[in-house]
């Protein structure tokens, strides 16, 4: 029988087991072959840039992460700071740790994509796998430790909930300021070179290409990594919290959402395995290995996008099966915990599932949505645009309606298993941790498409023959599908986790009932509703702002740099490197800050039930508006590569140029502003539980 220690006890072994795989995937990563000395001083330079930007915006978040962590010391507990700046120290730990393989990876598959794709593939998504894996280690180990060392007293998972606050703290500012880094760039850089000069994209005479390189590992590398250890970190905090008020006679409900965790890091590993297999990788029984083997050979060897589409939708499917193996002997195991809750874990990675499936349509440069936009592309930048934002807007209708009948679903499973409507929300929150619990591995397909990206880059920079840019390029094109498929995981998992928040802070908040016909109610629903417009308009404009900076001097570099043009003059690539990074860190800071202060100042003047009307309203247009542009970003970029194998033109076309414009107002859409909504929606909820206790009826109360 397992009680919450021994689950707990259980999640931590797990987790240093996903930390051995870590450090051996890790060596395996290293001991690939860098290529020629053109290859490394080119990932030389990548690896300086995204490493001096990650240590100064380190140092800026530490200044915030200390300073907060002195405001709940003071004015709540030191127990809740220290687990403030421990989830802070964790998501950083496991996005830098990201970064730096992903950095060294790049120059290692292009080396390996130019035996075979087969080789550049398992490169890349080993490093994606060592991303997926350190998030979910890191997470369970610092969460667990804390559960253990305050085991024993009643407020120990109040203090662990700081773990969750100081985790959402990194995210925010790592997705903003990544966010805004790499799509300054990358737009500057298209908007010159591909559009103004006439230039291929990654061409070494563009002053900014270094810029965009740098951009992909500290945005979409670090950046996400900090992003899903917050939603991973989250989702389980929201389970156990709401676990402890189901019922006070057993404590498997609070170690269930652990044990979940715990037994999707093997079903996660088994799903890396599916992709990479071979040397270097988990050992399996050999019946097993060698179907999977053929597996992989047959589907990589000579394949076309939609076989490797297969092949990684394939990994998350074969962990989703054994974590609802794994997991229904965990239910069976726990005392006092029915069988609906497996069905719930069940709903929560359908659901994810289904969410998955729907971004993958609307994404994917194979299906209609995107090719529709690739169509409109022929009649210029305005229909471009246009139909970007239809598709964007449309791709919002079944996620909802999927994560709407989740929500129901659970809260009717709960209910019918213990009979209150904690138990019900309880249920959605352990949806959400199911939706999760394959992350190791649908992060490592999310991961790896940077680490393309970029090797794709040093293909072109270094002259590689022309098919090792083919690979790089197919493995990069199928990185922006998987990479839209895992930001709807996050959002689809986020309002999950945001309910049950909510339900935590009503709970924490002594909150008796809810009127929306209350004097405050409507006025925080309204507010909450505003914010994540005034928060996109924020990082939109801080992009806009970076890359028209990034514009100037790249038209400066080519006007008075001699021979820069005709390939004999070298640009300045640490000048737009230096352009970037102060934008970032500069225009970071004021979104970042708001999600926390925002709350704080609503609770405090408009009071309790106001502020419980602001997460609302929050989640609701928030959830809508980041699925709508992060998918409108993806599907305009797919839009400009399916022109790019040669439809309408092919490159150098006017449908070409188009959809170059319609890529470039999609950036910012789906790598800063629309990924950061997921973080925005958890952090105010758990800023609002972290301080739940402090709020009264407010300045308005009647």
């Amino acid at each position: 029988m397992l009680q919450a220690t021994a689950s707990v006890i259980i999640a931590l072994a797990m987790g240093l087991v996903g930390v051995w795989y870590v450090l051996w995937q890790f060596k395996q990563v290293l001991s690939q072959d860098q290529g020629n000395e053109k290859m490394r001083a080119i990932a030389s330079a990548i690896q300086e840039g995204a490493s001096a930007f990650l240590n100064r915006e380190y140092r800026v978040i530490g200044i915030f992460v200390v300073i907060v962590a002195i405001v709940i010391a003071t004015f709540l507990q030191w127990q809740t700071a220290m687990s403030f700046v421990i989830g802070a120290m964790a998501s950083a730990g496991a996005g830098y740790l990201g970064m730096y393989v992903a950095v060294r990876a790049n120059v290692r598959t292009a080396a390996a994509a130019s035996e075979g794709l087969h080789q550049g593939l398992r490169v890349a998504f080993g490093s994606g796998a060592i991303m997926g894996m350190s998030v979910v280690s890191f997470s369970l180990i610092g969460m667990t430790l804390l559960y253990l060392y305050f085991s024993g007293n009643p407020n120990q998972l109040t203090y662990i909930t700081g773990f969750g606050f100081g985790a959402s703290s990194i995210a925010l500012f790592a997705r903003v300021g990544g966010g805004i880094f790499t799509k300054a760039a990358d737009v500057g850089a298209d908007l010159v070179g591909k559009v103004e000069q006439g230039i291929p994209e990654d061409d070494p005479r563009n002053p900014a290409v270094i810029a965009d390189n740098v951009g992909d590992n500290v945005g979409d590398v670090a950046g996400m990594g900090a992003d899903l250890f917050e939603s991973y970190s989250s989702s389980i905090i929201a389970a156990a919290t709401l676990g402890a008020a189901v019922s006070t006679q057993t404590a498997s409900f609070i170690g269930l959402p652990f044990l979940v965790a715990a037994v999707g890091i093997v079903a996660s590993l088994f799903g890396i395995y599916m992709v990479i297999g071979g040397e270097g990788s988990i050992r399996l029984p050999a019946f097993i290995t060698t179907r999977l083997d053929k597996h992989i050979h047959k589907i990589v060897e000579n394949a076309s996008l939609q076989d490797l589409l297969h092949a990684l939708r394939g990994s998350v499917w074969g962990a989703s099966a054994v974590i609802l193996a794994l997991s229904l002997v965990v239910v069976l195991l726990s005392p006092s915990v029915s069988f609906n809750y497996w069905l719930v874990i069940l709903v929560g990675l359908v659901a994810g599932n289904g969410i998955a499936y729907v971004t993958e349509y609307y994404t994917s440069y194979t299906e209609k949505p995107t090719q529709s936009i690739s169509n409109a592309c022929q009649t210029g930048p305005a229909t471009t645009i246009i139909q970007g934002m239809a598709v964007g807007m449309m791709s919002t209708v079944f996620p909802v309606l999927i994560t709407a009948v989740a929500i129901l679903i659970s809260i009717w499973l709960g209910h019918k298993a213990d009979g209150t409507i904690t138990a019900g929300l309880y249920a959605v929150a352990l949806a959400g941790v199911g939706m999760l619990s394959t992350l190791g591995v649908t992060l490592a397909t999310d991961a790896y498409g940077p680490v393309a990206d970029n090797a794709g880059g040093i293909a072109e920079m270094s002259h590689l023959p022309k098919e090792v840019r083919q690979r790089t390029d197919a493995l990069d094109s199928l990185g922006n599908t998987t990479a839209a498929t895992g930001k709807g995981f996050a959002i689809g998992s986020a309002v999950l986790t945001a309910l049950a928040l909510l339900a935590a802070y009503i709970t924490a908040a002594k909150i008796d009932t809810l009127s929306i016909l209350g004097p405050t109610m409507l006025p925080g629903i309204l507010i909450g509703a505003m914010l994540p417009y005034l928060f996109s308009a924020l990082t939109m404009s801080a992009v806009g702002k970076a890359a028209y900076n990034i514009v100037l001097e790249v038209r400066r570099q080519f006007k008075e740099i001699p021979g820069l043009m005709e390939g004999t003059g070298k640009p300045d690539y640490a000048a737009c490197v230096g352009i970037s990074t102060e934008g970032a860190l500069k225009e970071m800071i004021i979104p970042g800050s708001m999600a926390v202060v925002v709350p704080i100042v609503v609770g405090s003047v408009l009071g309790k039930e106001a502020l419980a009307g602001l997460l609302i309203g929050t989640t609701a247009s928030g959830f809508l508006l980041a699925v709508m542009m992060a998918n409108a970003g993806g599907a305009w970029d797919n839009a400009k590569k399916w022109i790019e194998t040669g439809q309408f033109g092919g490159k150098g076309s006017d449908a070409h140029k188009a959809a170059v414009v319609g890529d470039t107002v999609g950036d910012p859409f789906k790598d800063t502003s629309g990924p950061s909504l997921n973080i925005l929606i958890k952090l105010m909820s758990i800023v609002s539980l972290v301080f739940a206790t402090s709020f009264g009826s407010g300045w308005f109360s009647f």
